[in-house]
């Protein structure tokens, strides 16, 4: 059978970028993590209800150099997704480059598993393309219903064989229900048995969904060998508001959005669990701040990096 070679020069744009993104050599989970020093960096969820060019031009001006991409003001509340094209994710990365940021996670929603498990391969396929057009090494994904659990994580396990031929790594965060501790992210590790699936840390998420009961300074000993990064996040109980309805009250009493520092965690006690396990480098990326207009982000995000900064003993 006769093949037919293309140039470059026959390539769309399109088609060029998609090829660059099939291209890239596989990179485990481990030495994505240990590539370098801790890579200091925040997500645009702070300021999810403004356009993510905002974000990333708060990022730069408080001093990060590394992005986290989740939330902005579009219609599915997401920057990249599986519905996003790969030219697309090209650009937002070229607006992070521009800036002096290079994109260290990505979160881009949920995938298509209650339609089928083909479907969701598919769109697991196409984030991960996207994670390579947009610049990131690191897709985490949350976890989903006790229903589609079986079906969600068989997904995850086919498409990370894709993703290593492409340099990506997968991770889970504890986000409630089957994965809201360490030791049910272990499980959840255990059961992919995929090199390039590893446990994306969130502190915050521990207390939270525990409602206070589980302390991440305990549960982060938990861990050992599964950390590839983490979601900086702190946490606060909520005082009880006896003027609302008992019907309307949330199941969670507590609070995620507020600065890291300012909260429960025991930061240094969860670094010291975690660098123990062997997260001796990789990506801690602020994930909240306290709430407020812009000029107050741009603070926070400032305190943030700075507080990373002195946790760490290095620079963003």
């Amino acid at each position: 059978m006769k093949t037919t070679r293309i140039s470059p020069h026959q390539l769309t744009r399109r088609q060029f970028i998609t090829a660059a993104a099939l291209a890239i050599p596989a990179l485990r989970v481990s030495e994505a993590a240990s590539a370098g020093s801790y890579q200091i960096g925040c997500y645009t969820r702070p300021w999810g209800e403004h356009d993510w060019r905002v974000a990333l031009d708060a990022m730069a001006g408080a001093g990060f150099k590394h992005a986290g991409l989740m939330t902005t003001n579009t219609k599915d509340h997401l920057i990249i997704s599986a519905a996003t094209t790969v030219e697309e994710a090209h650009a937002v990365g070229k607006e992070c480059k521009k800036r002096g940021l290079k994109v260290a996670s990505l979160w881009g929603g949920g995938f298509a598993v209650a339609k089928s498990l083909e479907a969701g391969i598919a769109d697991l396929k196409r984030l991960i393309d996207n994670c390579v057009a947009c610049g990131t090494t690191q897709l985490m994904v949350g976890g989903t219903s006790e229903k589609l659990h079986d079906v969600y994580y068989k997904a995850v396990a086919e498409a990370c064989d894709y993703a290593a031929t492409k340099g990506v790594g997968l991770s889970v965060k504890p986000h409630g229900g089957s994965n809201s501790t360490g030791a049910q992210c272990r499980k959840i590790v255990e059961l992919v048995g995929k090199k390039n699936f590893g446990l994306w840390y969130d502190p915050g998420n521990i207390f939270f969904y525990s409602n206070g009961a589980l302390d991440p300074a305990k549960d982060s000993a938990e861990v050992n060998g599964l950390v590839v990064g983490m979601s900086v996040k702190d946490y606060r109980p909520m005082k009880e508001d006896p003027a609302v309805p008992a019907k309307k009250k949330s199941l969670y009493t507590g609070e995620v959005a507020l600065t890291p520092g300012t909260g429960k965690v025991n930061f240094k006690a969860v670094m010291a669990n975690l660098k123990k396990g062997g997260f001796t480098r990789g990506p801690l990326i602020v994930e909240c701040l306290e709430k407020g207009d812009l000029p107050a982000l741009a603070a926070e995000a400032k305190k943030a990096r700075m507080f990373l900064e002195k946790l760490t003993g290095q620079k963003a």
